[in-house]
């Protein structure tokens, strides 16, 4: 077995229903599907016999402990030669695995990681988060296409690694915060080979309401914090920017009292930077709903991360 694909799930069965179905038609097909079921009250139990057809599966039920820990109980039961990890709300192109089986031999990684994509079927909100969480005008760059490849760190979503990096590196040492971070750091500190495959991309449908899209953002900044107490240094200048963008804000709304001209200068640059993200939006979506929306998810996006990590600073 070349390939152990590994999917915690917690009360999301709808969703792993379209994920599993969507491995069946994998144009490459030498891999298992191992489904860890994370304390769910919500169980998928009764999809396993749906796919056990179609589908090489297993199917194990664990007291809740975490997406990470829940990864790491996947790693100890998979047979195959490299781990690959996807969240259960994603969505698997035919050509996923040929691609990545080509990438790893071709390149000769040891580790890798994936982008993420809206499929047309997505909603505006949904594609209008996939814009916020991947596009340069927010993350700088530094979740897909931009990442310099020295710097690159895999998300859970859509990555994976070699037996041989496992018994080397470990497992993940954290259950839900930040651990994918985490365990890119380690891996590439230990000397391994991590890349991102720009191909193998995913279809990811994210959070379905703004609300908790902005929870999730929260928590984005405060696992940064959190993975600093394994890698001192791990944030960096750009993990910073949204925190400067929120003080901005505020700053902004102080000028406004007391200094126009101020005032003036900080409105100009949200007002450039919102009608560059805007265009940049219009112009990947070809829509002008998904555009206008992008702005509320951006915004949300920056002032949920930054207040997240500076709060988590503080309790350091």
């Amino acid at each position: 077995m070349f390939f152990s694909v590994i999917i915690p799930v917690y009360n999301r069965p709808k969703e792993l229903h379209e994920l599993l179905n969507s491995l069946t038609g994998q144009l490459f097909d030498d891999f298992e599907v191992i489904i860890i079921e994370d304390g769910s009250d919500l169980k998928s139990e009764n999809l396993i016999a749906d796919f056990s057809s179609s589908l090489n599966i297993k199917y194990y039920y664990q007291a809740n402990q975490g997406q990470g820990f829940a990864r790491n109980t996947g790693v100890k039961m998979a047979t195959g030669h490299y781990f690959v990890f996807f969240d259960s709300d994603c969505i698997i192109p035919p050509t996923y695995f040929t691609t990545l089986y080509k990438a790893i031999l071709e390149r000769k990684l040891d580790a890798f990681g994936g982008p993420d994509a809206a499929e047309d079927s997505f909603s505006v909100l949904q594609k209008a988060i996939d814009f916020s969480m991947t596009s340069f005008w927010t993350t700088g760059g530094i979740r897909g296409k931009g990442s310099a490849p020295a710097k690159y760190q895999a998300r859970g979503f859509n990555m994976g690694f070699s037996r041989n990096v496992y018994d080397e590196v470990g497992g993940f040492l954290d259950p839900n915060k930040g651990e994918d971070i985490e365990i890119s750091i380690r891996i590439r500190k230990a000397g391994f080979k991590l890349e991102l495959i720009e191909e193998a991309f995913v279809y990811h449908k994210r959070r379905n309401t703004l609300a908790s899209f902005f929870r999730q953002s929260f928590s984005f900044g405060q696992n940064r914090v959190n993975v600093a107490r394994f890698h001192p240094g791990a944030i960096k200048l750009v993990h910073l920017m949204p925190l400067a963008f929120f003080l901005g804000l505020l700053a902004l709304l102080g000028t406004y009292l007391f200094n126009l001209s101020i005032f003036s200068l900080f409105l100009g640059l949200y007002l450039v930077w919102s009608i560059g993200l805007f265009i940049s939006a219009l112009t990947a979506s070809k829509s002008i709903a998904v555009a206008a929306l992008a702005l509320v998810t951006s915004y949300g996006q920056l002032i949920s991360y930054g207040i997240g990590l500076l709060l988590a600073l503080i309790r350091r």
